[in-house]
């Protein structure tokens, strides 16, 4: 694992100077930004290349990012050179030649995490927390500016501070306007201000947001609570949980090392049952385990879900079931470096592709505290 504090290229006491050549030297992924063009109204410093070490630079420059411990000053460097990372899949120019690079930040993340969490991005992949960090960090970056155009601000910004400190969020967002060229500079530094002054009156600058209690926290992130102060009466009778993970990941050896006598509706096991391959249309086997999910809800058995569940748009539905039963949720999540998943699923019975694995961790979406009462995670 590379730890982010010893990073050798990261910039440093007493000069702090941004060593640009070994910079790119360590981040050959950095190279396609160049060329990537930017609409000079906002960005007439020229390429995403130029503006990246523009960032890195002025990042480098701020006070509040050399004050930072040296894990967190190493996570928002390497978010500052991957903000715009998602900038050239996603670059469009209109007709009039207006550019523009819509949803950049979220492809960004996605584009992030593949790299931190296999061998292309830095030496070696990143643990879990800090990997997940750099991500948020480079999901949110430009929350700040925007954050006041939002119809609710609360609900845009307190899911956000449980995913990263939105101090760190505020630095990279003032690093990303002062590296650039643009008429409204200050108006967008004002705005930073702005949003540093309003997580402060709400408490959650430095910390997340300070709900009253894990299920108000559950019910508003979800949608069904309106107020974040209401603290929600706890009604929940136990607990399920939900495993997350890829195949050869572990999942099925911390389900052994639990020891545990709670029932597991698992899908490979229905698939086996039902003789339906992998390869084959899965609704049926997943229709069968909501079924039997409901028979345990109904009987108020606890259990354990296991399946990779990697997207929010897979394990939304589930947790929402669960939810109507009156449990708590927990979600597990089993992650290990994407180089030793695909070294343990060559060793399995029945191997999957490693080329499918890889195209599961490209679009994963590790879960995070505004999905369930409890997230836990196993690094192996």
């Amino acid at each position: 694992m590379v730890a982010l504090a010893a990073i050798p290229w990261l910039p440093c006491a007493p000069g702090w100077s941004v060593d640009w050549p070994a910079v790119l030297a360590a981040c050959p992924w950095l190279l396609p930004l160049a060329g990537t063009p930017q609409d000079p109204l906002h960005h007439a410093e020229g390429d995403v290349l130029i503006h990246t070490r523009m960032v890195a630079e002025a990042l480098a420059e701020l006070e509040t990012w050399r004050s930072l411990p040296p894990a967190e000053r190493g996570a928002l460097f390497l978010a500052a050179l991957l903000h715009d990372i998602g900038k050239p899949a996603t670059t469009e120019v209109a007709p009039d030649g207006r550019i523009s690079s819509p949803n950049h930040a979220r492809v960004g993340a996605s584009i992030t995490r593949s790299l931190l969490w296999g061998d292309e991005g830095l030496d070696g992949p990143l643990a879990f927390a800090e990997r997940e960090l750099v991500v948020a960090l480079v999901r949110l970056h430009g929350l700040p500016l925007w954050f006041l155009e939002r119809p609710d601000i609360a609900r845009a910004v307190f899911p956000a501070s449980l995913r990263a400190p939105l101090s760190l969020v505020a630095t990279l967002a003032e690093a990303d306007v002062r590296g650039r060229i643009c008429a409204d500079g200050d108006e967008l530094l004002g705005r930073v201000e702005l949003f540093r002054d309003w997580c402060t009156e709400h408490r959650c600058l430095e910390n997340p947001y300070p709900f009253p209690s894990d299920h108000s926290r559950v019910r508003y992130c979800r949608g069904s609570q309106q107020d974040p102060t209401y603290h929600a009466y706890d009604d929940t009778w136990g607990e399920v949980t939900l495993l997350s993970g890829l195949p050869g990941a572990g999942k099925d050896t911390w389900l052994y090392e639990q020891h545990s006598r709670l029932p597991v509706i698992s899908l490979d096991a229905l698939r086996g049952e039902l003789g339906v391959d992998p390869a084959d249309n899965q609704g049926g086997v997943v229709s069968a385990a909501k079924e039997r999910a409901r028979e345990l809800l109904r009987r108020r058995q606890p259990f354990i879900w296991n399946a990779t569940n990697l997207t929010r748009r897979l394990r939304d539905p589930l947790v929402d079931l669960f939810l109507g039963y009156g449990v708590s949720v927990r979600i597990v999540v089993v992650d290990a470096p994407l180089s030793r998943v695909i070294e343990r699923n060559r060793q399995r019975p029945s191997p999957v592709p490693e080329a499918i694995i890889r195209r599961l961790a490209s679009r994963a979406e590790p879960p995070d505290v505004t999905e369930a009462h409890r997230i836990t995670v196993v690094e192996g």
